[in-house]
């Protein structure tokens, strides 16, 4: 028979997913797959239970029905002070993770070069892969997590059509600061390149830190795509809600990637979602007061047991240093784990391109009982380790 792809010849599974049914498989506290135990907005699921009997159950417009665009473009407006037209500018995806892959489609051509800072979510060089186009990575140096104007600039020079932008950043928890903004927006104008940015994180920011929108800057509005989704800041990854806020010109183009690709999201979850985007900014000083609670609950525990990690700024992801277990091989130090500890963890060999493999990422959106259980599991790792070989 004919050979198959040859580009998707080099993919592997989703190493985060598998890893989550690696936990389930021997019933360790899933901290890899970055999801919440704890319910969405109670006013959301109410609505969704009306919904469920009136309707709509058919087909919404393709790039998102009305009334969804309208509150979406309110509350987009009202965070980053940037007018949005829920007509021209907005298109609905089956989650950010279409939404990225219906923008790379949209502005990139097969050999085209984008940028990607390392480390990176694993589906930004797949995503540009499947695209045709070329990933240029550069590197966010720990424990800052900073890259090198010089060697960002380099990657603008070889010619790179976009760069991808996770704010906050996800696996690191990097917050970028305004000034760095300010350095990549310059960038991008001076090479006249788009940003891709990834903002599903937006809402979950700790203290000093604040979270600056990149299509806010000057000159930005117009090259910047920004990619996101309802999933992280309503507690609903199953919905499976992203959009994209572009420009028009370009908002027109992914419409018409978008209905070949999914045709539409999902018509009665979009209605429920609509009183979720309404929410007062009561709601979202809550859910940053509530995920620092997480963050500091579970960082002290890890300081209780002498592991050494980086503490994020944002999402809600550690990466925990675990080269003192002589690892070498993070993957099978992540199975293994998981089967000896009862801990899931994703290995950081999965969001790096430099050779890295000391590194794990936990993440902690979980209730008190479920971090408290996987902390006390975590409390054996050191004597189990001294057993560990790779």
């Amino acid at each position: 028979m004919k050979e198959l792809s040859s580009r998707t010849a080099g993919f592997t599974d989703s190493v985060i997913r598998r890893m989550t049914r690696i936990s389930n498989r021997y019933g360790a506290v899933n901290l890899s797959q970055g999801f919440p135990d704890f319910d969405p907005p109670e006013a959301v699921t109410d609505r969704l239970a009306q919904t469920a009997k009136e309707g709509p159950h058919q087909y919404a417009l393709t790039w998102g029905a009305q009334n969804f665009r309208e509150a979406l473009a309110a509350k987009q407006e009202h965070f980053s002070g940037v007018r949005v037209d829920p007509e021209e500018e907005i298109v609905v995806t089956c989650g950010s993770t279409e939404a990225m892959m219906a923008a790379m489609l949209a502005v990139t051509n097969p050999g085209d070069k984008v940028i990607i800072f390392s480390p990176f979510y694993e589906n930004y060089g797949a995503d540009t892969i499947l695209a045709g186009a070329e990933p240029i990575y550069v590197a966010l140096k720990p424990p800052s997590f900073s890259f090198h104007v010089g060697e960002l600039e380099q990657a603008f020079r070889q010619g790179a059509k976009a760069l991808i932008l996770c704010n906050p950043s996800n696996p690191c928890g990097k917050v970028f600061s305004y000034g760095e903004l300010r350095i990549i927006a310059d960038l991008a104008v001076k090479y006249d390149a788009y940003v891709i940015t990834d903002e599903v994180y937006e809402h979950i920011v700790y203290e000093p830190c604040k979270h600056t929108y990149l299509s806010s800057l000057p000159g930005m509005s117009e090259r910047t795509i920004i990619c996101s989704s309802l999933s992280k800041t309503y507690s609903i990854t199953g919905w499976r809600l992203g959009y994209v806020i572009a420009a028009p010109h370009i908002a027109g183009r992914i419409k018409k990637v978008h209905d070949f690709l999914t045709v539409g999201a999902a018509a009665p979850l979009m209605e429920a979602a609509v009183v979720g985007l309404a929410f007062p900014d009561e709601y979202y000083y809550e859910l940053r007061r509530h995920y620092t609670h997480m963050k500091d609950l579970f960082i002290g525990g890890l300081k209780d047991l002498g592991l050494t990690f980086t503490e994020p700024q944002g999402a809600y992801y550690v990466l925990v240093d675990v080269s003192e277990f002589g690892v070498r091989d993070d993957v099978r130090f992540c199975e293994w784990m998981a089967e000896k500890v009862g801990v899931g963890a994703v290995p950081g060999s999965s969001f790096f391109r430099e050779e890295v493999h000391h590194l794990i990422r936990l993440h902690f959106a979980k209730r008190d009982d479920t971090l408290y259980e996987a902390l006390n599991r975590l409390e054996g790792l050191k004597k189990k380790a001294e057993s560990y070989r790779d």
